[in-house]
């Protein structure tokens, strides 16, 4: 018995020293200068300051599953690409990667794609993976379409990593997906969810945060080919995630960050002044937040549009709101999508049905206007339970392309991934 004792304290002397081996190699690498934030070079064509555009449509169109946590970037040729994951539900073993290419020819998505799948994910890091989820894209200065995505072999979110693929040819073929080395303990308990930043020579920095014994926000530097190089922690403590990072200049920026801690509930904003290497300590902002899933964007008179639920509790409306750069003034712009019950109380499934079909139509596109036979048949398992059915808009996700059009991408009712694209023209009749 003294023997297996002796035995297994010299194991667990020995995973400790391993352990203590990274985190020294980790903490004790020589300090990374970063390149300032990217500037975005605005093209706006000879028309775009006359006609007012806002328009929406669908940009998934598989009907069977869950679909959530979506992302857009825009390409070279004037298109996107979004990516989402989808599933019999948030965890399952079935949920995949997807994506879909929008034509800005035709204005129209394109079918969906499978892009990460937890075999693919599997073959290439050669390892075990649970589950996938939260992908975000970002198309780098050479032409470089950067795909990053969560998966979790062990346990819940908490031991999430980050996976990491590319695309050459505009999201048609990816590179054999690789894992980030995130931390020193293990890699586990790094999740991503906000647009990625690119830096003036081409390197990212990928917004993350932690579920693992705390909830806390850093700011990842990856270099041109998408190696971690550094990290710089935004946020300590246990009641906030999920930050997005909006470029003000080529040294500063404002983090917006998910609260998730107890009390009221409000959006909170960090600041760096040296192109993310330190951050000031979250003050909470004027808008409320149900601890739910934010996105922001820079605009034209250098001030910022943020999307959010603005709500105590729920997330049955989805606002667009505009604010000054020091974030002290607050001017709602536009209701992207809410309940018709201002209260977000629940409807019977005969009026939900007439509703929601509206809404449908309203919302789909073209193309996608002939799926609402399918999509009313399955109603009643998708958004209801016991005869009541309820309204939800969720995870916004904000990019601005170089022709100076907004793009917003959100779940829509558990069903949908709905796209908003307007340009200023637009915003400015709204302000």
């Amino acid at each position: 018995m003294q023997f297996i004792q002796s035995k297994r304290l010299v194991t667990s002397l020995s995973i400790l020293g391993l352990i203590g081996v990274f985190a020294f190699a980790w903490f004790d690498k020589p300090g990374v200068e970063l390149a300032g934030f990217a500037v975005a070079q605005v093209a706006l064509p000879a028309d775009s300051a006359q006609v007012p555009v806002y328009t929406s449509r669908f940009a998934s169109s598989d009907l069977d599953d869950f679909v959530h946590s979506s992302a857009v970037a825009a390409l070279p040729d004037g298109g996107l690409m979004s990516v989402w994951f989808a599933g019999t539900r948030e965890g399952a073993a079935d949920v995949q990667i997807r994506g879909a290419r929008y034509d800005a020819q035709t204005g129209e998505w394109g079918e969906e794609m499978v892009l990460a799948t937890r075999e693919s994910t599997r073959d290439g890091i050669q390892k075990y993976i649970r589950k996938l989820g939260n992908p975000v894209i970002v198309m780098t200065p050479d032409n470089r379409l950067w795909l990053f995505y969560v998966s979790v072999s062990l346990g819940g979110w908490a031991g999430s990593a980050i996976n990491a693929t590319y695309s050459d040819d505009l999201g048609t073929n990816w590179s054999t997906p690789r894992q980030l080395v995130t931390s020193p303990f293990l890699n586990i308990s790094t999740l991503v969810r906000s647009a990625p930043v690119v830096h003036a020579d081409g390197s990212i920095g990928l917004p993350v945060y932690h579920e693992f014994l705390g909830k806390f926000s850093e700011y990842l530097y990856l270099d041109r080919d998408g190696q971690v190089i550094d990290k710089f922690r935004i946020s300590h403590g246990t009641d906030n995630l999920q930050p997005t990072v909006v470029p003000l200049d080529e040294q500063r920026a404002v983090a917006m960050l998910r609260y998730a801690g107890k009390g009221e509930r409000h959006v909170l904003a960090s600041r760096t002044e040296d192109g993310g290497r330190t951050w000031s300590e979250p003050q909470a902002l004027q808008p409320q937040n149900p601890n739910s899933s934010l996105a922001a964007v820079g605009t034209s008179g250098h001030g910022l549009l943020v999307a959010l639920n603005d709500l105590s509790n729920g997330r049955f409306r989805l606002s667009l709101y505009g604010t000054d750069a020091d974030m002290s003034q607050w001017r709602p712009v536009v209701e992207l999508d809410q309940s018709p019950d201002p209260q977000g109380n629940p409807f019977a499934e005969a009026e939900y049905r007439n509703l929601i079909s509206e809404e449908f139509m309203r919302s789909s596109g073209e193309r996608r206007q002939g799926l609402l036979p399918a999509f009313m048949s399955n109603i009643d398992q998708r958004n209801c339970k016991r005869g009541e059915c309820d309204f939800e808009y969720e995870y916004p996700y904000f990019i601005r392309g170089s022709n100076g059009f907004y793009h917003v991408v959100y779940s829509w009712n558990n069903t949908f991934i709905k796209h908003v694209s307007f340009n200023d023209a637009w915003l400015e009749e709204r302000l």
